[in-house]
């Protein structure tokens, strides 16, 4: 349907525009409902805030809009744009997320079985060159190429949790309250909804 080498060599250098890097492009949803995912980072945090998404996402719009009224649309079908952070059990799409997360548990699915196995799941111990070594949940430590790799994302521990705490806390102590209608706080006090 859509070309994802094109896609990302177009959304990328807007993603690098607003000091972001691209962490993945894909298109899913099917025929049925095409949606075009992209998710992009801040390299110093690992996170993304909402207006980050916001801006992101015009610029992508903007480019695709552009493209299209030249007669050039990427994506010559109607599909929906989501652009999101990746989240605490993120994908793991350049072989270098595999060395930042070494020390946290993930899930690799292979393109093909090696030694009997089409997916591995442990710890994630390091790269050397393009080889990644996985201490394997009770079996053992192995080592595969990065070009094995079909799709790869970590797993939700609390490990990681810590580990991908928000850098900043201020303001989640605080509690906002809301005035209610002399009426509706009637209502509630009596138990009724």
């Amino acid at each position: 349907m859509a070309d994802i080498a094109l896609l990302t060599a177009l959304i990328e250098p807007e993603a690098q525009a607003l000091g972001l890097s691209l962490v993945r492009v894909r298109m899913q949803g099917g025929k049925s409902d095409p949606t075009l995912q992209v998710m992009a980072e801040r390299p110093d945090t690992r996170q993304l805030v909402i207006e980050d998404c916001a801006e992101l996402s015009r610029r992508i719009s903007d480019k695709f809009d552009a493209l299209e009224e030249a007669g050039k649309d990427p994506i010559p079908v109607a599909y929906r744009l989501e652009v999101s952070s990746p989240g605490i059990d993120r994908p793991l799409t350049r072989l270098q997320d595999f060395a930042d997360w070494a020390g946290q548990e993930a899930r690799i699915r292979l393109t093909e079985p090696f030694e009997d196995r089409k997916q591995i799941s442990g710890n994630l111990v390091g790269v050397e060159g393009t080889k990644i070594t996985v201490d394997v949940n009770k079996h053992k430590m192995m080592t595969i190429d990065y070009t094995q790799v079909a799709d790869a994302k970590l797993v939700m521990t609390d490990r990681l949790i810590a580990a991908t705490a928000p850098l900043s806390t201020e303001g989640a102590d605080e509690v906002f309250y809301q005035d209610v209608p002399e009426e509706a706080a009637e209502t509630n006090e009596e138990g009724q909804h």
